[in-house]
């Protein structure tokens, strides 16, 4: 069973996307959201908020959020992929936002520890697509119920992700 929580262009600055419940949000500091980190596109180590970089800086990106009740199957239809997790406490809602708030909404997913699946598309004509018109790069996060596990780097497709990997994932 899934529940499919966003589904939706969204537009970014930076590239930045957070899952956010708590006050200690996104500020830029790479070295804090990727501690001990070996990918570089998911940022899971501050325990309010979950950053996922993008590639396009800027302009809309399609973004599907699923909520799903066991992990699902992994798809071959993705360049880039990669998993951490997550504790979100009781009390807390959660919500999507881009850079500063511009943008987001909550999001129903109930209090407990999760594993994200954040799949790519297109990562390299997003990271030179910045200014186009139409929609270069697309994403699929998933999320399910499970215990607390190392961040994993499943697939690597992309010149943009194996540099975000290497900056701001493996080197921490």
């Amino acid at each position: 069973m899934s529940e499919e929580l966003l589904n939706q262009v969204v537009y970014t600055d930076y590239g930045q996307l957070t899952l956010e419940w708590g006050e200690d949000i996104w500020d830029g500091d790479a070295d804090r959201f990727f501690k001990d980190q070996q990918n570089g596109l998911v940022g899971a180590a501050v325990p309010d908020n979950v950053v996922i970089m993008l590639a396009r800086r800027s302009g809309g990106s399609p973004v599907r959020i699923v909520l799903e009740a066991t992990e699902p199957r992994a798809s071959a239809d993705w360049e880039d992929v990669v998993e951490a997790s997550f504790d979100l406490p009781l009390g807390r809602v959660m919500r999507w936002s881009t850079w500063a708030g511009e943008s987001g909404g909550p999001l129903a997913v109930p209090p407990g520890q999760y594993r994200l699946r954040v799949s790519a598309a297109g990562r390299d004509a997003g990271a030179q697509g910045e200014f186009a018109d139409e929609v270069v790069d697309r994403y699929l996060i998933e999320l399910w119920p499970a215990p607390a596990a190392p961040d994993a780097v499943l697939r690597v497709g992309s010149d943009n992700a194996g540099y975000w990997h290497k900056t701001w994932g493996s080197r921490r």
